[in-house]
């Protein structure tokens, strides 16, 4: 059986193809083992809580609702700041320091 030439060169190209797509990828692999897992802010908590605590204090009383382990390296402090009317929600981001601080108006209901 005799392949024509065309065939050959084709069937070469797309070989070469998919080889270079796996050298890629396992680079990828590599570079990502190098870095190693990313490792996780849990143990930061307590402290967490205390950061976003003493933040949302300059807003008045504060009542920590959650605190939640959300991605591996983000940690998110839930709860209320002030009295009565003047209450508010706050959504605190911590990382390995604060990184982010939002105030929401609580509605009263009708």
């Amino acid at each position: 059986m005799k392949l024509h030439p065309l065939v050959v060169l084709m069937s070469g190209l797309a070989l070469s193809g998919c080889v270079a797509g796996m050298a890629v990828s396992a680079a990828g692999l590599a570079a990502q083992s190098a870095r190693g897992a990313p490792q996780s802010n849990a143990s930061l908590q307590p402290e967490a809580r205390k950061a976003c605590e003493a933040y949302a204090a300059q807003y008045g009383a504060v009542h920590v609702i959650d605190v939640e382990q959300h991605s591996t390296s983000k940690i998110i402090v839930w709860g209320t700041v002030g009295e009565g009317q003047q209450r508010q929600s706050f959504q605190c981001d911590f990382g390995t320091k604060m990184t982010g601080f939002k105030l929401r108006p609580i509605t009263p209901r009708r």
